[in-house]
């Protein structure tokens, strides 16, 4: 996921989640009262980056690190509903965006350096989930077999979703993070437009036109086409196809310590240079002013659809699209033409925070609650049916979705679930390599440049090899 996301996230879905919180500036969080009579609260930092969040009122101090509000919010959650969990402990959250890769770097040094700030919780993200499970910081990661009984059981019963676990199973075979969310994706698309241009806004018909589940992009392009014809673009930018060609590839970038150029991101190459010189997009990147105003109607050209989970969604495209006039109620799913998922976040606990009886007992317990739990009483119920936030997000528990309502009014009133539960029988691991954060935006950046006229083919990729040979990497 963009490392902006966690940015995004903050702002937009945890004003919902803590209720006794309030952002008062960009360093500050407000301190509120906590419903179970603890307290959240932060400190002052000297870092625009951070801030530190105070839950609960214990003795006994955990440590957690993440990119956003997200989990701290769901630990206050869980003791507010445990109360006798936010007597006995205090959490001290420690919240670091990740631009520039800022939180990775804080949570790395924070791991490495131990002791008693050490981190006892942590999240990452799915961009750089694998060097926390797999590779050069995975020895920090407790199997959640140390503190969680019958897990293996648990993920049955819960019916996790398969790559989730792969990405959280360590090189011995230990399971060692596990995702809440599930983020396969779809096609999320204008009803007005469609009903225009083919006719009608039913999934049927825009999956017919744009060739879903074909594995294929011919289909899409002859829908670009009748698309520009009536004054619309497909698709905002280059960025909205990207995601799909990344994760819908079947190999990583690296195999056997060499550069591998997936067959899928290989064809990335002719696809960003058709959509360019075709002109089916407005041109716009991801997560800047133009991307947005896409959303909300604000540009000169409309723009038919985005591909993306269901967070994009709630989180990013209901955030722009607030009311009629702007779309709201005007937005559909239906299956891609190309199966493919983004983002997540994984939940770790240190090997060290285990160790202590009084940690390994509140730890257990938060962490199977948020991962595990299928019951009406765990998070990913609330979370999928929005009981916490406001909006209703696919989690990673088949059951759990199964069992919950997706009805969106910004939908129109369509329930997505069913399409996203499908979406992730695409997904897979096998996409990912430690070198993903590196790698993954010198392609963007070298494939934009090449549709956009600004270099060679030749070019492109020999500029790309260079970045992953000065990465260590041996290239053919």
């Amino acid at each position: 996921m963009k490392k902006i996301i966690a940015s995004v996230l903050c702002f937009t879905m945890c004003a919902a989640m803590f209720a006794g919180c309030s952002s008062s500036d960009s360093t500050t969080t407000a301190a509120g009262s906590s419903d179970n009579g603890g307290t959240t609260a932060s400190a002052e930092k000297s870092d625009p980056t951070t801030s530190e969040v105070q839950i609960g009122t214990g003795s006994i101090e955990i440590n957690v690190y993440a990119m956003s509000d997200e989990v701290p919010g769901m630990i206050e959650e869980f003791f507010k509903r445990n109360p006798e969990y936010a007597d006995k402990y205090t959490i001290n959250a420690t919240v670091s965006n990740n631009d520039n890769q800022a939180y990775e770097t804080k949570l790395n040094a924070a791991l490495t350096a131990g002791g008693d700030l050490a981190p006892d919780l942590y999240v990452a993200e799915a961009d750089y989930i694998l060097p926390y499970t797999q590779g050069e910081f995975a020895d920090f990661a407790a199997p959640y077999s140390s503190f969680i009984d019958d897990v293996d059981g648990k993920i049955a019963a819960a019916d996790i979703a398969k790559y989730t676990v792969e990405l959280g199973t360590n090189k011995g075979g230990d399971l060692v993070a596990l995702c809440y969310q599930c983020t396969g994706g779809a096609f999320i698309y204008r009803r007005s437009i469609a009903k225009d241009v083919f006719g009608s806004d039913d999934q049927a018909t825009v999956e017919a036109a744009i060739g879903a589940g074909t594995q294929s992009w011919d289909k899409f392009f002859e829908a670009a086409e009748a698309l520009k014809a009536k004054g619309y673009a497909i698709v905002s930018g280059l960025g909205d196809v990207w995601n799909v060609c990344e994760k819908a590839a079947s190999t990583p970038w690296v195999v056997d310590g060499k550069l591998n150029i997936d067959p899928m991101r290989m064809e990335y190459l002719d696809i960003a240079k058709k959509l360019i010189d075709g002109d089916y997009t407005n041109k716009t990147d991801a997560w800047q002013e133009a991307w947005y105003a896409d959303m909300k109607d604000q540009s000169e050209r409309k723009v038919f659809g985005w591909y993306g989970p269901a967070w994009l969604i709630n989180y990013v495209i209901a955030k722009q699209a607030v009311d009629e006039a702007t779309g709201f109620g005007d937005y559909a799913v239906c299956v891609p033409n190309v199966g493919f998922w983004w983002g997540g976040s994984w939940l770790l606990a240190n090997k060290a925070a285990i160790e202590n009886a009084d940690k390994k007992e509140v730890i257990s317990k938060i962490v199977e609650w948020i991962t595990l739990d299928c019951t009406e009483n765990g998070l990913l119920y609330a979370w999928a049916n929005g009981a916490i936030s406001a909006a209703k997000d696919t989690v990673s528990s088949g059951t759990v979705m199964k069992m919950s309502d997706g009805s969106m009014d910004f939908l129109g009133g369509q329930n997505p679930f069913d399409i996203f539960v499908q979406a992730t029988s695409y997904a897979s691991a096998k996409c990912k390599c430690e070198y993903d954060s590196t790698l993954n935006g010198t392609w963007q950046e070298q494939v934009k440049q090449y549709a956009m006229g600004e270099k060679d083919k030749d070019a492109a990729l020999n500029e790309f090899k260079d970045v992953a040979a000065n990465a260590g990497l041996a290239i053919d």
